[in-house]
């Protein structure tokens, strides 16, 4: 530090005697607590919404509060509870007061609310004290105004099949309930109670909620497709005072049941949702419920939009408003589906009569693109076309076909087919009604043609469970891929008795396989290579790694016993169709239910680029119950 000389002193000395009175001044100004730890405090009780919580200038504490309530909660229905961030900006001090700049951030689902806001503290008995008026909320407010927000809807994106055809789209809809302003109390009850019948609701819930309802709420009852409004319920819509039918749109697909269990469900959001995903869904909101709806509903739904406006709320005010800040909504994305709707309907029409759980899936056997997966009424809401586990019986005796013909054996090799066969104590058969002519040395490809069961177990020797294994890998079965949808691709364990591994030869024991993957079988036959089904755009998978593509020779053995099931065997009934030569295999599986023996009925197709496969969970067989199923499909492609 610089040394000051004796006159520099001196001088200092006089300045400070002259001028003692307005130092003690500064120093008392001064004096007392900083005001940023203040500060901090009342940024963080604003935050939380309770101004009143640490010592306030004015109003009381009580008043601030209240006020302060009022002045945000038409924030809360469109906010859903989210609370601002408040920081303390800049703190400048001026005697006993203090101006504290704040920055106010909202985090909303529309994107960040931000702005500055200033307020001032008060040093009363050597304590800062807050002041609270609607300008530190919000700078623009005045006295009588209060905030209020509303969401601005996103729309949702729509579901698009093959060639970019609109699966779920908006399609007009009728939305009918009770307008509880345009009638008294009791009218609104009896409207209710008319409506709910009507419409086959619960008359006394219904009630009940037209009840407890606001004095101006729509209480909407049920919505119908704009052309299947009962004529029952569109006359009370009419002459019943205070019944109204209101035109709107909603995502749906072409028909109630269209792909149903596959897409599933848009609805209004549920309380579990809310407390799951807090900030996300607010009441009221609509969102997929199920299905690929729920899997794909954030890049589905979009992220809605938000306006927030100053609304003048004091007594006697003419309720004039301005807008504060306006976020655009975002569009949801569109879901990209193989599906061709002309081939899902043609599905499921065929299933619609159909009463036991029943499934048809088509593939391209080119892309492995599915093209239909449809489940009949049976099935109530499972996925059985392409998440369904049941024993593929004999259609998985292509997959026995390619681990015999590894192990040396060709389509012209002499199996022996008998009328039974003893393995570790079970005796294994051929169903009912097996052609006679088919029995002792046959060439397997004849073997294949009739289903002879009997065969395959005695040749069971030249395989193992691991080679059973390899064989489906090739063929597309049992090797689990992620590909954006619910997709069962089979099970071959390895067996653990040799009553096992003869049930797994002709597809039964623990061998499982849904509909899709016994498609992807015979379309991997077809084309010659490993096919793995694709769905969703974006989502497709290579054969899995250690599983032995599939040979040309292999391929053209394979192809030949399956003509040869068409031509002269249990296929028969699809020798006709016109156009390329087509590829079968019928199956049945053995089950029980209740102490009563059953069977699974199945039957796997491909023509040119296209692969079927038909399931019915209890049929007569798979020639007779999954056959014409399989021929009326390939007729209508």
């Amino acid at each position: 530090m610089r040394r000051l000389g004796t006159l520099a002193l001196l001088g200092a000395g006089v300045l400070a005697s002259a001028g003692l009175t307005g130092c003690d001044q500064v120093a008392d100004t001064l004096s007392g607590p900083e005001p940023r730890p203040a500060a901090e405090a009342y940024a963080a009780a604003l935050a939380a919404g309770t101004p009143g919580s640490v010592p306030l200038a004015e109003p009381a504490a009580a008043a601030a509060d209240e006020a302060h309530a009022g002045l945000v909660a038409g924030l809360e229905p469109a906010f859903g509870g989210v609370e601002p961030r408040v920081e303390v900006l800049d703190v400048s001090r001026s005697g006993d007061v203090a101006e504290v700049d704040l920055g106010w951030t909202w985090a909303l689902p529309a994107g960040e609310w931000s702005y500055e806001s200033t307020t001032s503290l008060r040093l009363v008995d050597d304590e800062w004290r807050a002041v609270w008026q609607p300008g530190v909320v919000e700078p623009s407010l005045v006295e009588g105004e209060v905030l209020d927000a509303s969401t601005l809807g996103a729309s949702r994106g729509d579901v698009v099949g093959a060639g970019g055809e609109p699966i779920v789209t908006e399609r007009p809809v009728v939305r009918l309930g009770v307008d509880r302003g345009a009638v008294s109390p009791k009218q609104a009850v009896r409207a209710a109670e008319r409506l709910a019948g009507l419409a086959d609701l619960d008359v006394a819930a219904y009630r009940d909620r037209v009840e407890a309802a606001g004095e101006r709420a729509f209480v909407e009852a049920i919505v119908y497709r704009a052309a299947e409004v009962p004529g029952p319920v569109a006359r009370a819509a009419g002459s019943t005072a205070g019944v109204v039918a209101i035109a709107d749109e909603q995502p749906l697909a072409p028909t109630r049941d269209f792909a149903a269990e596959l897409l599933g469900s848009v609805g209004e959001v549920t309380a579990e949702m809310m407390a799951d995903q807090p900030g996300v869904y607010r009441m009221g909101d609509r969102a997929g419920l199920s299905g690929l709806q729920a899997r794909y509903d954030e890049e589905l739904r979009g992220s809605p939009g938000m306006l927030v406006r100053a609304v003048d709320d004091a007594p006697g005010a003419s309720g004039g408003e301005r807008e504060l800040v306006a976020m655009p909504a975002t569009d949801g994305d569109d879901l990209v589906l193989s599906l061709d709707v002309d081939l899902q309907r043609t599905a499921e029409q065929l299933l619609a009569g159909v009463g036991p759980a029943s499934a048809l899936v088509a593939l391209r056997p080119s892309t492995g693109e599915v093209l239909a997966a449809a489940n009949g009424p049976g099935v109530g809401a499972t996925n059985v076309a392409t998440f369904g586990q049941a024993a593929p019986g004999s259609t998985f005796k292509i997959v026995t076909s390619l681990a015999l013909l590894r192990s040396g054996l060709t389509p012209g090799s002499t199996v022996r087919c008998t009328p039974g066969v003893v393995v570790d104590g079970r005796r294994f058969t051929n169903y009912s009604d097996y052609p006679a002519a088919d029995l002792g040395p046959i060439p397997l490809r004849r073997a294949i043609a009739s289903s002879c069961n009997t065969a395959l177990i005695a040749e069971g020797g030249r395989i193992d469970g691991t080679d059973l294994y390899d064989a489906a890998a090739t063929l597309g079965l049992g090797i689990d891929h992620d590909l954006g949808f619910p997709a069962y691709f089979g099970s071959v364990p390895q067996p653990e008795t040799d009553t096992e591994a003869a049930a797994a030869l002709i597809g039964q024991g623990r061998v499982l396989a849904s509909p899709m993957a016994m498609a992807a079988v015979v379309a991997s036959v077809q084309e010659g290579a490993t096919v793995v089904p694709t769905l969703v755009e974006g989502y497709t998978d290579e054969p899995p790694e250690g599983a032995a593509p599939l040979t040309r020779g292999e391929a053209e053995a394979l192809r030949s016993m399956l003509r040869e099931v068409v031509v002269s065997g249990s296929g028969r009934g699809l020798a006709d169709l016109p156009g390329p030569a087509v590829l079968a295999k019928t199956g049945t599986a053995e089950f029980e239910r209740d102490g009563e023996v059953l069977t699974h009925a199945w039957m796997v197709a491909a023509q040119g680029d296209l692969a079927v496969a038909a399931y019915v969970e209890v049929g007569e067989s798979g020639s007779r119950t999954a056959g014409p199923l399989v021929e009326a499909m390939l007729r209508k492609r």
